[in-house]
């Protein structure tokens, strides 16, 4: 679903002050706050607090034990502390029990006062102070796709799709026009501008986009709208997935990621109304570093086992290292829309990848394309599912890792990725999804019994 990009790029919210927030859950008689993170994979984290620590929370009183988050801390060090981000404070839209809810969204930081760098909020702001530095905003629009699937009234989730509709049906075929209007007017309560939401291409798989924004805000409205997704399924008696390939046989779910780099001045940097494609040379470098860098990074944006049951050829996902103009065959296309619209769009992302640390690396890539001139090659204008090997060969076209093993050998071979990440989140990266493979690779599946149980 194309993503507009017509607001000004770089736009400043006035920060609210502690006051001004003590007001806001005076007013709405707020009885508890959640105090939201998330871990190494992405995965939402929070306590709960009582409305009378607020205070305390908002001027970074608050501990965690970071020992028990996945990539955080040891038992030895296990001190760590919420620094509230003050203007993500929300009210929540509904009443839990006969509470009404608030909650903040938080850096993690060490007991001596420095942003804990394992905290992956940290280090995409790490990452965006460097973007800065260099002159750049850098603006993102996901697509995030979900499967529904039904749950027994025991809450045992089936692999029941919720419905048989396909592309853009519409109700009583698309049964799931309700739940998305209901988790579309939560996220416009909550302050999102909402774009568009659809049923996708497989039985029981939805799209919902919304507006871009800068990489921290738009990092911080993936984890919201996965929340709010499985919060709503769930009233519903369904279970939201953004497993990137829950079943064999149809399309897997993707995250495609628009983004564009604008300056200070809020110009979008990657347009040009003289250069071929109406592209800028700093968008083509960018390109160049993308396409450059992409294998060593996807174990970043692909970061499961499961994501490479999706990227494989035949099911409109990208499989193979190229870009055009508008070919969706390719990795990376450049949407049509130009002028404060013009973007690049990369297809490979999927929406098991923990937000903060994809959109870290992904500009980083590009960068690197602009700091050192990488031109990319010549668009691939055919459908590049259709070439043989020897001709994606002989026209320069990879094709990106077909395992997490084979991605996370091109990941500890890169230094963009060990740039993008940090050493902390790096380590613990490698550590964790070896350990991932390494259980994947000695399981005994239901294919290997049904196929050589009787046999051999």
């Amino acid at each position: 679903m194309p993503m507009t990009m017509e607001l000004p790029l770089h736009r400043n919210t006035p920060m609210p002050s502690v006051h001004d927030i003590m007001e806001q859950a005076k007013k709405h008689d707020v009885k508890l706050v959640r105090l939201q993170f998330v871990d190494l994979h992405g995965q939402p984290k929070n306590m709960s607090i009582h409305v009378m620590q607020l205070e305390k929370a908002l001027n970074n009183e608050i501990m965690l034990d970071g020992s028990s988050i996945a990539g955080f801390r040891t038992i030895e060090t296990s001190d760590m502390y919420f620094y509230p981000d003050l203007s993500t404070f929300k009210v929540l839209p509904w009443i839990e029990g006969n509470r009404r809810v608030a909650r903040l969204i938080c850096d993690i930081y060490n007991p001596d006062g420095t942003p804990f760098e394992g905290c992956p909020r940290n280090n995409l702001k790490r990452v965006l102070k460097m973007v800065e530095d260099q002159g750049y905003v850098y603006n993102v629009g996901p697509e995030l796709e979900f499967f529904l699937f039904k749950k027994l009234p025991d809450g045992t989730i089936t692999m029941e799709t919720h419905d048989a509709a396909g592309y853009y049906d519409l109700g009583p075929d698309d049964m799931a026009e309700v739940v998305r209007s209901e988790i579309v007017d939560t996220l416009e309560r909550l302050g999102f501008e909402m774009e568009a939401d659809h049923h996708e291409v497989s039985p029981g798989q939805h799209e919902i986009d919304f507006k871009y924004a800068d990489a921290l805000r738009t990092a911080d409205n993936v984890t919201t709208v996965k929340i709010i997704t499985r919060l709503i399924a769930a009233q519903h008696g369904l279970h939201a997935t953004f497993m990137p390939k829950p079943m064999f046989g149809i399309n897997g779910s993707g995250m495609h990621v628009n983004q564009s780099l604008g300056n200070k001045n809020g110009d979008n940097v990657f347009a040009s109304e003289t250069e071929k494609f109406k592209l800028s040379q700093e968008a083509l470098w960018f390109i160049g570093g993308i396409l450059k860098h992409v294998r060593g990074i996807t174990a970043i944006s692909n970061p499961l086992v499961n994501s490479y049951k999706r990227l494989v050829p035949g099911y409109e996902a990208p499989v193979y290292v190229a870009w055009s103009p508008s070919n969706r065959s390719a990795l990376l296309r450049v949407p049509a829309k130009r002028g404060k619209s013009t973007r690049i769009e990369l297809r490979s992302p999927d929406p098991a990848a923990n937000p903060y640390l994809a959109f870290a690396a992904m500009v980083m890539a590009g960068l690197d394309g602009i700091k050192h001139k990488i031109d990319p090659p010549a668009p691939a204008d055919v459908n590049i599912y259709k070439l043989s090997p020897e001709e994606r060969v002989s026209m320069g076209i990879p094709a990106l890792p077909g395992s997490l093993y084979e991605a996370l050998e091109e990941f500890k071979k890169s230094d963009i990725a060990r740039a993008a990440l940090g050493e902390h989140i790096y380590e613990e990266f490698v550590k964790t999804k070896q350990r991932e493979w390494d259980e994947f690779r000695i399981n005994v599946s239901p294919w290997e019994t049904e196929r050589y149980l009787s046999k051999y």
